[in-house]
């Protein structure tokens, strides 16, 4: 059976694939990171090559586990059968006052968790994740608990693994293993337009680049339309 190494994003954890582990462990042995305090892409990259029980196996990413994932390829492309990206980017740290307002921006967030806590800072950051409609439900509640599961500590490792970020876009050209891009509708921080020009740039001789845009959903897709992203991922796990 396949191995699928299942990469969360930034502050996430396991549950944001639990939704998919009964229709994807039908097709796959999956395997969920978890990053510790490593504070870059590539240490991350480096642990899931390290901790992959097999010597090639699918490879699955949302969010900045879409970023790791493509420090995967980057460091050994060998040994990724399928790739899956999922709302993600390849762009790196923008240059003079975007980036400044990026690295200002975050360092507020992890001051504010470290003042008062990582659900009271998620109550303002995770607003942008979900669609409007699932503020205040379950599902927000949910990422909310995952957040309260980690800790400052955690917070800034990760803030400054994305922070060192390098410009994968040019190696989406060098891909050619069966590859799902997926996003929400509804994605307000790595939105469709994003996932359509990483499609075309993976639309190269010999590659199988697949774009899925999930309806009614925002950046965590997983969560808020289990079945339709369990549907896509596993059409990409059967793709010859």
């Amino acid at each position: 059976m396949t191995t699928l190494m299942l990469l969360p994003g930034l502050m996430c954890d396991a549950a944001v694939w639990t939704p998919l582990l009964p229709a994807l462990q039908a097709h796959a042995e999956c395997h969920v990171m978890a990053y510790g305090l490593r504070d870059s892409l590539t240490a991350m990259a480096q642990q899931v090559l390290d901790e992959a029980p097999t010597e090639r196996f699918a490879l699955a990413g949302h969010s900045m586990g879409g970023r790791v994932a493509m420090e995967v390829m980057r460091l050994a492309p060998q040994r990724v059968e399928r790739l899956a990206l999922m709302d993600t980017g390849t762009h790196p740290l923008p240059a003079g006052e975007a980036g400044t307002r990026e690295r200002a921006g975050r360092m507020t967030l992890l001051a504010q968790a470290r003042l008062q806590g990582m659900r009271a800072m998620g109550q303002q950051w995770a607003k942008g994740m979900v669609h409007p409609r699932r503020l205040s439900t379950p599902v927000f509640e949910d990422i909310l608990q995952m957040l309260e599961r980690s800790n400052p500590a955690q917070f800034e490792a990760q803030i400054n693994a994305l922070l060192g970020r390098r410009d994968s876009a040019p190696q989406l050209a060098t891909i050619t293993c069966p590859t799902l891009v997926l996003c929400g509708r509804e994605d307000s921080w790595s939105g469709p337009a994003q996932h359509e020009v990483m499609a075309s740039a993976l639309s190269h001789l010999g590659a199988q680049a697949t774009l899925s845009i999930i309806e009614d959903c925002g950046h965590m897709c997983t969560m808020e339309q289990p079945r339709a992203v369990g549907d896509a991922l596993v059409a990409w796990l059967l793709q010859k």
